[in-house]
């Protein structure tokens, strides 16, 4: 889960404390076997822990709102949930020579918090599947400090890519903060990333080797 608030941090605290609340529920979600339902019970769960009244009651007593994306991989499936503007990509070379790279869309305002997408009379997200590729996929998430630095230097996913070519993760990803850093970047910057291999056969059309 990658939180980016605005004004003050009293949101991600918020979001963060229900999460935990249900952290034994979500865990055994998680843990069970993969069915056609998880993701959508998952979806349920989410949308209902943050459209609890009592949450509800609890943002109009904060200062400022957060962006939230959740993203969950099960076997060869990515899910995510999204709240506003923060970035998930999937790196993976059949996928980008195709063009296809980003998994969602940045959303401008949609927050959780003072101002509430949950508190609407209806609430506005974004979710989404998507299947691995066979073979080597890398999932990237990040705050959208790292797209918006000035001299955009990360505005094209492909330079995103190219920063872990012959790099460790953490190598890649400290580098990434420190070129930001040298270009003055004035919004903070959280960055997530890990590789998944996928040893199952990914779904290809019928006439692929005929």
């Amino acid at each position: 889960m990658l939180l980016d608030a605005h004004h003050t941090a009293e949101s991600t605290d918020l979001v963060l404390k229900e999460i935990l609340n249900a952290k034994q529920k979500l865990i055994t979600m998680l843990t069970t076997q993969l069915t056609q339902d998880t993701f959508t019970n998952l979806e349920k769960t989410i949308i209902s822990i943050f459209s609890d009244d009592s949450f509800l009651s609890a943002c109009q007593t904060i200062n400022g709102e957060t962006a939230c994306l959740i993203t969950v991989r099960k076997h060869q499936y990515i899910w995510w949930f999204s709240v506003g503007d923060c970035l998930l990509y999937l790196f993976h070379g059949e996928l980008m020579n195709m063009g296809q790279v980003q998994l969602n869309q940045r959303q401008f305002f949609e927050w959780i918090g003072k101002a509430n997408t949950f508190d609407q009379l209806v609430s506005c997200y974004s979710t989404g599947r998507r299947e691995l590729r066979s073979g080597n996929n890398r999932l990237f998430l990040t705050t959208d400090g790292l797209i918006e630095c000035p001299g955009e230097p990360y505005a094209d996913s492909l330079d995103i890519y190219r920063a872990f070519n012959d790099s460790a993760d953490q190598t890649a990803v400290e580098g990434m903060l420190n070129h930001i850093r040298s270009h003055s970047v004035k919004d903070s910057t959280t960055l997530v990333t890990w590789e998944v291999w996928n040893n199952r056969t990914a779904t290809r059309p019928d006439d692929t080797n005929k």
